[in-house]
């Protein structure tokens, strides 16, 4: 089985069988994407494409701790502080490759076994097979360091059932593999002492058999007996009006909820549920991502990205200090100015 690798090893491509396999070789960093990873991952995936004996293709994360944490967010705060060109470049490739990897033609198996965060969930969710074990922890995290969900995640989301979507994407809160297969994130449940044998299946059986013969009911999740004041509390048009909801209904866990959502980014998670009520609105993923394009084009101006970043991952003193600092403060045409569209600059995976 030849193994290449990129330049500096991040991402490593095997040929084992039938199947092309990316493996994300980043463990330190929980496999967090760069631009040079995106630009790998998109270049084998448009040669197995064209290639008959590459029947399935695998993407797996190095190491215990998950598939991928996101992408790498450190680099995005300081090209934010220094004009922002380099995020743009990133992001219109990786956006691409959520595209690309969501038309697909043939099986795209995604083993979503830990973290799963943001970039992770763009290089898998979109994918045909995607599969969750018991250490899946799946999240878009955005509004806590002063962003939106991208990657397609606001797609993703407003197609969750019900306001299920619009609870994740405002509290930031993970899920584990029933909640994931609930939500529309996850398709099967393989538990990690059956993995190894269903990746070796691979190479040898078409996956749909490989996973008839290794999937198994997942564990129950949480939300689905949540369901009911979930919907109803996020079935509002704003995000005060949210908040104001969870803290009337009494659940402990909508309180929680509460408590979460108000300690993120006003900007971004006001930005957010426009977002994921406009994204409910367009026909596909294209469309939504050529918004999203829009939307984090257009953060890398907002102090809260790298404050937020700052906070969380570069000092993590975990005390942001947002401006503006309440909801009530972030003016409605403010939102709407997240969304206007860049000419030239568009990302265009829907232009004619």
């Amino acid at each position: 089985m030849a193994v290449i690798a990129d330049d500096d090893g991040s991402v490593l491509l095997h040929r084992d069988g039938r199947v092309g396999r990316i493996t994300l070789n980043r463990p330190r960093a929980i496999n967090a994407l760069d631009h040079s990873m995106v630009r790998r991952i998109d270049a084998a995936l448009l040669d197995w494409e064209r290639d008959a004996e590459v029947r399935t293709v695998v993407i797996t994360g190095a190491g215990e701790r998950g598939l991928c944490a996101g992408g790498d967010i450190r680099a995005i705060r300081e090209d934010a502080l220094t004009g922002g060109g380099a995020s743009r470049a990133f992001w219109r490739d990786e956006y691409r490759l959520n595209a690309r990897t969501a038309r697909f033609p043939k099986p795209y198996v995604a083993v979503m076994d830990g973290i799963v965060m943001g970039g992770g969930v763009g290089v898998s969710a979109h994918g045909g097979l995607r599969i969750v074990t018991e250490r899946s922890a799946i999240a878009m995290p955005e509004v806590g360091i002063g962003f939106v969900p991208d990657v397609g995640g606001t797609y993703l989301l407003s197609r969750a059932p019900g306001e299920l979507g619009t609870h994740l994407a405002l509290t930031a809160n993970r899920i584990g593999p029933g909640d994931a297969l609930l939500c529309g994130l996850a398709d099967h449940f393989v538990p990690t002492a059956r993995l190894g044998g269903f990746l070796d299946a691979l190479a040898s059986v078409p996956a749909e058999e490989a996973i008839r013969a290794f999937a198994e009911p997942a564990p129950e999740g949480e939300l689905g007996g949540q369901r009911p004041w979930i919907d109803a509390c996020y079935d509002a048009d704003t995000v005060e009006e949210i908040v104001g909801r969870l803290w009337a209904v009494g659940h402990p866990a909508a309180g929680k909820a509460a408590e979460s959502i108000m300690n993120h980014s006003p900007t971004a998670l006001k930005t957010t549920l426009l977002a994921l009520r406009r994204a409910r609105a367009l026909p596909g993923l294209e469309e939504v991502l050529d918004q999203e394009y829009r939307v984090s084009c257009a953060f890398l101006g907002v102090p809260d990205l790298p404050e937020g970043i700052r906070a969380q991952v570069v000092d993590k003193d975990r005390t942001p200090r947002w401006s503006p600092s309440t909801l009530e403060a972030v003016p409605p045409a403010a939102v709407e100015a997240f969304f206007a569209p860049l000419g030239d600059a568009e990302l265009g995976l829907t232009r004619p």
